[in-house]
């Protein structure tokens, strides 16, 4: 059976992504508009009734435009904003959150596909605040560093020219858009703080976690924890501290739709940092959007990742 798709913002970062993951699969038709008829209501709203399953790849206020004009038709979407995230309507597509969110997401109308941060933030949190080993109101600070791509085309370009050529951190105002989905799939009660940054290289991304003192076997259990919890896993491994020697790269992971999770703590201090590193444009967006797809054309969920 070939599956229509239509994505929408295709000649977006994410798009480009998402579309060069499923060219040339013969599972699937992609849908495509002129560049002339790309903002063109009419020819979008007829292109979403002939696909099966549509992927928006626009910023957050097109997303609820669009959303609205199409009404309750009932062709499928995969949302790659921000737009709804923490709306109960949408599935959030983050497979490996739950037991159950894969038929979940295999069943749904509306999935909601996780930010990058989001994802790594998350896939550290969750296990440890459902089995009990992090409190949900704990004091949790999260940081990291992604690659330009990450900003979209204007940061790309802000790179790419040579008008930005370092390192930065952003968002500190504490009101980044990721936060409200990392509360609420992380499992908290408690606001944590965030400061991501950008690196000067394209894209991948590590995200970290420190932890306030632990006992030795409070951190043997965080690794547990998140064994457990991943056991079985096609893309999330838990992996020993030694996998990285002195230095974690978070180029490590790119092309792929793989995550890493891993605890790395001293013994004798009791000091404890949690790691998560992914390709911001894999399993942090596209290739996360493409599993997504998947689960929901009742597909093996590694096709084309």
């Amino acid at each position: 059976m070939v599956s229509k798709v239509f994505i929408d913002g295709e000649v977006g970062t994410t798009g480009l992504q998402i579309r060069d993951r499923l060219a040339g699969r013969d599972d699937i038709t992609l849908i495509s508009l002129d560049d002339t008829l790309r903002k063109d209501l009419d020819a979008r709203v007829a292109a979403f009734e002939a696909a099966d399953i549509a992927i928006l790849c626009l910023p957050d206020d097109a997303v609820v435009d669009i959303v609205t004009h199409l009404g309750d038709r009932d062709t499928r979407l995969i949302d790659a904003s921000t737009a709804h995230r923490v709306n109960d309507a949408w599935v959030y597509g983050y497979p490996e959150l739950s037991s159950d969110t894969r038929a979940r997401i295999a069943s749904a109308a509306r999935v909601s596909n996780p930010g990058c941060y989001s994802t790594g933030s998350i896939a550290l949190l969750h296990p440890l605040v459902a089995g009990g080993v992090i409190a949900p109101d704990a004091s949790i600070s999260i940081g990291g560093v992604s690659g330009y791509t990450g900003g979209g085309k204007a940061l790309i370009a802000e790179f790419e020219s040579g008008e930005t050529d370092g390192f930065f951190a952003y968002a500190t105002g504490q009101h980044h858009k990721h936060i409200p989905e990392i509360i609420k799939y992380g499992g908290l009660s408690k606001r944590p703080i965030f400061v991501p940054a950008v690196g000067n290289y394209a894209q991948g991304m590590i995200i970290q976690i420190p932890l306030p003192f632990m006992e030795p076997a409070q951190q043997m259990r965080l690794h547990d924890a998140l064994a457990h919890h991943y056991d079985g896993s096609q893309f999330v491994k838990v992996v020993a501290p030694e996998t990285y020697g002195a230095r974690v790269d978070p180029r490590r992971l790119n092309d792929t739709n793989m995550m890493e999770l891993s605890v790395h703590g001293d013994v004798e201090t009791g000091c404890v940092v949690l790691f998560a590193v992914l390709d911001n444009l894999g399993k942090g967006a596209s290739g996360a959007a493409v599993q997504n797809l998947n689960i929901m054309l009742g597909l093996d969920e590694s096709v084309g990742l």
